[in-house]
């Protein structure tokens, strides 16, 4: 496979414009960087933010997105370990327009970049970072719950005998932190969605299903069957949502108890989790590995605070 000269992407000309296409090329590989083939991509709210916002846009024109699968098609003279032709997905680099997906060709450091399992297409791929990244950063970062992570010693048992409530379980980022919180070991996983969501979420790992119109602070706490928790997990981070999760944990009096979310606190929710004894934090968390200003490593899962 060669890497073309030119190519198309689809590129912001001007603040708040529509995308347009338009030709593009990649300048010479570094070392340890890898050209990729996209084929497939997929697209964020992050995506619109940064377009009508213009965050991290230092010039125009800009290109988008930052979760894709594709191909190797060449890779840099330090680069040992992934070949040419050989599947991978990943998060590109926010801010960074040749690390950017939405455009045929990309590059990327050679380490931010997964191999594809045989199993999955690229479209399915280009689906699984930054929602990935969203979870595991919650539950197994010091920033969001600090649990032992399920690849670690003891960490497929850390949800024994407790139960997990997680808010909007039917969103990208909720059915991964429903798969999980299953690799976790946690014995009740209480989500809620509408209820075309119920079977398919409990197929992969929720125990308890509530209606999304019924799911109250009481219900939501009485779906845990009595079992203790400590954190609730907002997947969807509206501000009703971040008020709901404050109420279940303070109907629970958890002692210590937080909302982990993965958007900006709403400062009435904040104010709620501060209004009675025990006190609930809100914590927000967002993956690093997209941000060209952050030192990157596959392994960091740290997060950046608004």
């Amino acid at each position: 496979m060669s890497l073309p000269s030119t190519f198309q992407g689809a590129e912001v000309p001007e603040p708040k414009a529509q995308l347009s296409i338009a030709q593009r090329s990649l300048s010479d590989l570094k070392p340890n960087e890898v050209a990729v083939k996209v084929t497939a991509t997929a697209i964020n709210p992050v995506d619109y933010k940064i377009r009508d916002y213009a965050v991290f846009i230092q010039k125009y024109p800009a290109v988008l997105g930052s979760d894709a699968a594709g191909v190797v098609a060449a890779v840099g003279s330090e680069v040992k370990d992934l070949q040419v032709g050989e599947r991978v997905f990943f998060q590109g680099i926010i801010g960074n327009y040749e690390s950017s997906t939405f455009q045929q060709y990309c590059k990327m450091p050679a380490e931010l970049l997964s191999k594809t399992p045989d199993n999955i297409s690229d479209d399915e791929a280009a689906g699984i970072m930054l929602a990935t990244v969203a979870v595991t950063t919650a539950f197994y970062s010091e920033s969001g719950h600090s649990m032992t992570p399920p690849w670690q010693e003891g960490g497929q048992s850390v949800g024994k005998g407790k139960s997990l409530v997680i808010i909007g379980g039917a969103s990208s980022v909720g059915q991964y932190a429903i798969q999980m919180a299953r690799l976790s070991g946690f014995e009740r996983i209480v989500t809620n969605a509408s209820s075309s969501n119920h079977e398919f979420l409990k197929k992969i790992g929720a125990h308890v299903v509530l209606d999304r119109s019924e799911s109250t602070p009481d219900a939501l706490l009485e779906a845990t069957g009595g079992l203790p928790f400590e954190f609730v997990f907002d997947a969807i981070s509206s501000p009703a949502t971040q008020k709901l999760a404050v109420q279940v944990l303070q109907k629970a009096k958890v002692s210590g108890g937080h909302v982990v979310i993965v958007q900006q606190p709403d400062p009435e929710a904040k104010a709620l989790g501060q209004s009675e004894e025990p006190h609930i934090e809100i914590k927000p968390v967002m993956g690093l590995g997209s941000l060209s200003f952050v030192p990157m490593k596959r392994t960091d899962l740290g997060c950046l605070l608004p």
